[in-house]
């Protein structure tokens, strides 16, 4: 596609966007201008697209997931079980993973994602087993090849069982090692500015798996680098009893101990804050990530959505790993969201557009990228058209709200930087059916051992 020819995505059945009733126009990346009712683009020679069949959504941002969990779906050994000894039945398991596997996980999961609507993705990659060291290098080459734009963190854990830690010995690496590798693919990968393609950040995993040590030296690491922090936290009351037994305090409070309180670090969960604590987070600006889905399967809780954004928290969306989803398809989650936050608010707080604009805007503020997850001029021209043309959408009134209280579940066209990397439905290029063949066989590999 020709990077300087502007496009007019014209006429959309709906749009998620205000003043851009008869669609908008996009180039070199960009929205160069919204076209309200009634006009036509002033924009000169633009090429059009029809959208009168589609849906139009800014791109839906991903902030939190495990793409190597795509091979431990609905595992038998990890059914029916809480977060810790789920973690449990499966370390072993993510223990065997090779170059080769990962690299068919994490295509499976981008490319789920992609065809969910999904522009924009995060992953946050801890294990990290010997021959797996170029784990990082590994994600970057796929999302490259796919077109999407991708937030990668660099995760690590360094307590094992020896030390009182959930993981096993063969999957957590020294201190040394993880920061110097954590600046490695910073310096290699991460891009800077507003048309960033591949950013990294850096995510310890968990309370339970990391020492205070590399917690601090992390963020001192991503203070210099300045690149942004991530983690797992108030997931489970489990997690609360540990860091109470193991570091005397709540975990809020020792995320602050380890310089983690501020602007740079968005957390995935945030189940068991109280109301002081959510405060806290909205003073420091301090981000969330809410797995629906995740938390569902798990019985870990229930985010309190709402209650944290009165509070100035800025609230994302995340399919989370696809051994606690097990799917990576975040329209999906959109509603999972938007279901079970109604459910705990009622119909006059939570509405389908919130659900939306947290897996938009919302998620945009987890990721620092503010240039993403909106329809305005200026912006990022990620965007992803969906059609209402399946028996789930007959008889709609609202085709917005259709999307989400419909079931939506995959885009008909997904747009990143201007360049169209979903076309009906599919992703050009990509050999579904031998893909689902070979990260199948991986997948069984591991399972058996």
């Amino acid at each position: 596609m020709d990077q300087t020819q502007a496009i007019w995505i014209k006429d959309p059945l709906s749009i998620f966007a205000d003043g851009a009733e008869r669609g908008v126009v996009v180039r070199g990346g960009k929205i160069v201008e919204l076209v309200p009712r009634g006009r036509e683009p002033a924009t000169s020679d633009t090429a059009v697209y029809d959208a009168g069949a589609h849906v139009v959504l800014p791109g839906l941002i991903n902030t939190h997931h495990h793409f190597y969990q795509t091979l431990t779906r609905a595992l038998p050994a990890a059914l029916d079980r809480e977060l810790f000894p789920w973690l449990q039945a499966l370390y072993p398991v993510w223990a065997r993973l090779t170059p080769e596997s990962l690299h068919l996980g994490v295509t499976v999961a981008m490319s789920e994602l992609l065809l969910s609507g999904c522009t924009t993705t995060t992953d946050h990659h801890y294990v990290f087993p010997a021959g797996l060291e170029d784990a990082i290098d590994i994600e970057v080459a796929a999302a490259q090849r796919l077109g999407i734009r991708v937030l990668l963190t660099r995760g690590s854990m360094d307590r094992s069982q020896k030390d009182g830690g959930l993981p096993p010995d063969s999957v957590v690496q020294d201190e040394d090692t993880i920061l110097a590798d954590s600046a490695r693919v910073v310096a290699k990968h991460h891009q800077r500015g507003e048309d960033a393609m591949v950013q990294i950040a850096l995510a310890p995993c968990s309370p339970f798996s990391v020492t205070s040590s590399l917690m601090r030296a992390t963020a001192t690491l991503a203070d210099k680098l300045d690149v942004r922090l991530h983690t797992h936290l108030a997931e489970t009351e489990d997690e609360n009893k540990f860091c109470e037994q193991m570091h005397g305090c709540r975990p809020l409070d020792y995320l602050e101990q380890c310089g983690w309180l501020n602007a740079r670090t968005w957390l995935a969960h945030g189940i068991h804050f109280n109301a002081s604590e959510m405060k806290r987070l909205g003073k420091a600006r301090t981000a969330i990530t809410h797995c629906a889905c995740s938390n569902q399967t798990l019985a870990s809780g229930c985010c309190p959505v709402c209650e944290m954004e009165e509070a100035g928290v800025s609230i994302g969306l995340g399919v989370d790993g696809s051994a606690s989803n097990d799917g990576s398809n975040l329209m999906q989650e959109v509603r999972a969201a938007f279901l079970l936050q109604r459910a705990r608010y009622g119909v006059a707080r939570v509405s389908h557009r919130d659900a939306l604009r947290w897996a938009t805007r919302g998620s945009a503020a987890c990721v620092g990228r503010p240039e993403l997850g909106e329809i305005a001029v200026g912006k990022a021209a990620d965007l992803a058209l969906f059609k209402l043309d399946e028996l789930r959408f007959s008889g709609h009134g609202d085709p917005l709200a259709a999307l989400v209280l419909c079931g939506a579940h995959r885009a008909d066209r997904v747009m990143v930087a201007s360049k169209w990397v979903v076309t009906d439905g599919a992703i050009p290029g990509l050999d579904v059916p031998d893909l689902i063949r070979r990260h199948s066989a991986a997948a069984r590999a591991m399972h058996a051992g």
